[in-house]
């Protein structure tokens, strides 16, 4: 059942071309809701436009393109009149050891996962504000729920997406805009094949870390327990909800990694909670003691 035009959402979603992007665009697009459609290569969105003609935009952008950014957020806006749910979702994976890895391999994986998200965000704040609504949901990593060896930079640039996405939350609430981080698990995405890139150099000395867990995640491709569609299903619930969570969990792996996490914190905390508290400065003599 499709919604009336004035009450259908205008979503912007980057990196539509595969994926959870691709999955999310066509969840939206089914129910009636409006939706442009980014990806490098706009080829890549024909098909999903000519099925949805008259609701989906496919505009071509590279997140690292701030000029592209801005001109693309205006047409974004002006596509449908407004925006009311933007998500960050293009980037890819990078895997090695920290060792392996080289700068430019480093600073393409921050500019593509976080500050190509920064932009998107950035720059399409001004319009949701003046709207006084919308919803930013950036796509992270079960890597940021504890990390993998080889998953250092990956998993850092998602950290520091969800470090931003906290502050903006609170920074949003009072505008009546949402933020909301999914975190998925493994899912049948094309991740691996398509969007992982390996470390320019091998050193033997990480084959039993990082080289093991590249060869776990190259057995895993196409075995995932997660389903895109299903996980577009859990995200569109989130954004329709009066009170959607600040953390979307999205699959049995990604939440039983996070209360096996919570509860191993908690346990190291408590352990060393006597050290910790001693660094307080020591509370002033009490007036009986002088």
């Amino acid at each position: 059942m499709t919604e009336p035009e004035s009450l259908s959402r205008v979503w912007l979603i980057t990196g539509c071309s595969s994926g959870f992007g691709l999955a999310l665009a066509s969840t939206v697009l089914s129910r009636g809701q409006r939706v442009i459609a980014t990806a490098r290569q706009p080829s890549t969105l024909d098909d999903l436009a000519a099925r949805f003609p008259g609701t989906c935009r496919a505009l071509a952008l590279d997140v690292t393109d701030a000029a592209q950014v801005k001109t693309v957020v205006a047409q974004a806006a002006g596509a449908f009149g407004r925006l009311d749910v933007v998500v960050n979702n293009a980037g890819y994976g990078l895997v090695g050891a920290l060792e392996e890895l080289g700068p430019e391999q480093i600073a393409r994986n921050f500019d593509t996962n976080f500050f190509g998200a920064l932009d998107v965000i950035r720059e399409t704040l001004p319009i949701l504000r003046a709207q006084g609504s919308g919803h930013i949901v950036n796509i992270s990593a079960a890597a940021v729920i504890s990390n993998y060896a080889g998953f250092s930079i990956y998993g850092a640039t998602k950290w520091a997406l969800e470090g931003v996405s906290e502050s903006l939350a609170a920074e949003l609430k009072p505008l009546g805009i949402k933020v909301t981080i999914v975190q998925p698990g493994p899912f049948r995405t094309d991740f691996i094949g398509r969007s992982l890139e390996r470390a320019d150099s091998h050193i033997a000395d990480y084959d039993r870390s990082s080289g093991k867990f590249l060869r776990f995640l190259e057995t895993m491709d196409g075995r995932q327990p997660g389903d895109p569609a299903r996980a577009a299903e859990a995200i569109m619930a989130a954004v329709e909800s009066e009170t959607p969570p600040l953390r979307l969990v999205l699959g049995k792996y990604a939440n039983d990694k996070t209360r096996k996490k919570l509860a191993e914190a908690e346990r190291e905390r408590a352990a060393w909670e006597p050290v910790g508290l001693a660094a307080d400065c020591l509370p002033p003599p009490s007036p009986q003691a002088q």
